[in-house]
């Protein structure tokens, strides 16, 4: 039997003809002639000579694999594997990888059909791999060790049959198979093996370990090995386990450990605490939906839930909790601690903004365009309502602001949308994309990919010109545009409001600040990287403290046709003078 090569047709390089092989398939349809050491070579020329991806070649030889196992390799699949196993370290890297092959190939095929004759001599063959291996005598990886003994159910029992064959021969010395193997359980132990040795003390049933050896592993952060040997311990072992996570405050693994094995009722408290836990974090990424839907209506987390929104200063989902739950009496007996409330945020009257103009008719938007059309530098942000559906397509942009110095506009996409779109396109065309008009955004790339799937028919948000994205002027920002407004201007941004409903009608005072800030803040933001500009003769990077930052040639257009003119194309190479005159 030889190999058999399939030819792609030849690619053709200049002089050169390069000729692309696929895979090189063996005839496994017939195994009662191959040797487990010509099989494995074959295996190697196949994954050798295949031209395609690893992940299609390993998928292929499974493939190749299951056909030998199922065409009578002798004396029986199982046996056969078991032979495979004990030489695949003479192939050196290709070892591990074909080891886990052929085990998971083995078990998919053992589940259609069981020959106790193979099934014994298979598993005397791996007693005796593991007792190699162990001795050092062959060399396989620890993984794979553990995958002997479960593949082919090796018990204390085997190993003792193992070395009793071994001491007949005079090979070997042993006490008994349970001290062999509890000696290697140590070594692992020793050397911070800790998941190969509590795999195999729960495959060999060994309990000696107790509570100093689960301190051990948390200790040492083996976190999933310590659970593993606790469930495998019992409810005692277990409990044990979630008091410590607790002490460390690792509530969200003790959450999971009481959850996953029923202890509920006997940790109500820290079981508590772990939902509340859950939830500030939702709060903190302003995931309030979310958070609400994970009280299940429960009073005590609702209470909790409320608590976040009062010490957040979210008083629209305060009043919005007490109302559907009624748990007016509540907020009379809690106040909220020192905390995230006192934290020191931005506000907009800090920033001397005049007015805050809703446009959501046709005259209100002609009027907003003439006035931004007469701004040399404007900020533009937008809020769309998040949706935590998996899989579900993002919600429609909302809102955009518009912000200049003294003035933000807040767009009502969705009604403009609705009722004249064509005025909306031309009016957003003239303001997106005017060489005039310097427009700042923070992650722009994004809200305007998001802009072009919610309004996929209008022609404004596929092309803008004179966009400095502000993210892209420093190199690292921290905490988003929250953080860079606290490195620059002082104080952060209070993000709360951001995954509110962006679809209500009204929209709150407070979201209606919230969405006026974002836009706003880029204006002052820009005036410091402006005041800190360098000369027009030279050109530095943004850095820490109060160093010249170079600003300009961070702005870009995107155009519709990519063979337009590029004198038009506002992206530069770094350190050159743009093409743009606008003064500011």
């Amino acid at each position: 039997m030889g190999l058999e090569e399939k030819v792609a047709e030849p690619h053709i390089n200049g002089d050169k003809v390069d000729q692309a092989w696929t895979i090189s398939v063996h005839a496994f349809s017939d195994m009662t002639c191959i040797s487990p050491v010509v099989f494995l070579y074959l295996l190697k020329e196949c994954y050798i000579n295949g031209t395609c991806k690893a992940t299609r070649k390993f998928r292929a030889l499974q493939q190749q694999v299951n056909l030998a196992l199922s065409s009578s390799p002798l004396p029986g699949p199982a046996t056969f594997i078991a032979r495979c196993l004990y030489l695949l370290p003479i192939f050196g890297y290709y070892g591990e990888g074909f080891s886990h092959l052929i085990i998971s190939a083995l078990r998919r095929h053992i589940k259609g059909s069981v020959n106790s004759a193979d099934s014994s001599a298979a598993k005397n063959i791996a007693a005796h791999l593991f007792l190699d291996i162990v001795g050092g005598f062959v060399e396989h990886d620890e993984k794979i060790i553990i995958k002997i003994l479960e593949a082919f159910d090796v018990r204390l029992i085997d190993i003792e049959k193992a070395i009793s064959e071994l001491k007949a021969e005079n090979k070997h010395r042993f006490d008994t198979a349970k001290t062999f193997v509890e000696q290697y359980i140590f070594a692992l132990i020793e050397s911070s093996s800790y998941m190969t040795a509590v795999s195999l003390l729960e495959h060999f049933s060994i309990r000696q370990s107790g509570e100093s050896f689960l301190f051990k592993m948390l200790h040492n952060k083996q976190f999933k090995a310590a659970e593993k040997w606790a469930t495998f311990m019992g409810k005692p072992m277990l409990c044990l386990l979630v008091e410590e996570y607790a002490e460390r405050n690792m509530l969200k693994s003790a959450y999971e450990t009481i959850k996953k094995n029923n202890l509920r009722q006997d940790f109500p408290e820290v079981y508590h605490k772990c939902r509340e836990s859950s939830l500030k974090r939702l709060a903190e990424k302003a995931c309030w939906d979310v958070a609400e839907a994970k009280t299940k209506g429960d009073r005590r987390l609702l209470e909790y839930l409320v608590y976040l929104a009062m010490e957040a200063g979210y008083s629209e989902k305060v009043d919005e909790l007490c109302e559907r739950y009624s748990l007016e009496g509540f907020l009379k007996t809690r106040e909220p601690e020192a905390g995230f409330m006192n934290s020191r945020f931005l506000h907009l009257k800090e920033l001397v903004v005049e007015d805050i103009i809703w446009v959501d008719e046709v005259d209100g938007l002609r009027n907003a365009t003439c006035i931004i059309e007469g701004c040399k530098v404007v900020g533009i942000d937008c809020e769309w309502k998040p949706n935590y559906e998996k899989g579900s397509r993002p919600n429609k942009v909302s809102i955009m602001q518009i912000a200049s110095d003294k003035m933000v506009f807040i767009f009502d996409l969705i009604k403009l949308y609705k009722d004249v779109p064509d005025v909306l396109d031309s009016c957003l065309t003239r303001i997106l994309q005017s060489p005039g008009i310097l427009k700042l955004g923070y992650n722009f790339q994004c809200d305007i990919k998001q802009l072009a799937h919610s309004y996929e028919d209008l022609k404004c948000f596929k092309h803008y010109e004179m966009l400095l994205d502000i993210q892209n002027v420093f190199k690292e920002p921290r905490g988003g545009l929250s953080g860079l407004a606290k490195k620059i201007l002082g104080a952060s941004l209070n993000k709360t409001r951001r995954n509110s409903n962006w679809e209500l009608r009204p929209l709150s005072q407070n979201q209606l600040e919230y969405a006026a800030l974002d836009a706003v803040v880029l204006i002052h933001i820009f005036h410091h990287v402006r005041s800190h500009s360098p000369p027009t003769t030279t050109t530095t990077t943004v850095s820490e403290g109060h160093d010249k930052i170079e600003w300009k040639s961070y702005i870009v257009s995107q155009m519709d046709n990519p063979k337009k003119s590029k004198k038009k194309n506002m992206i530069k190479e770094e350190g050159k003078e743009g093409p743009f005159t606008l003064t500011i």
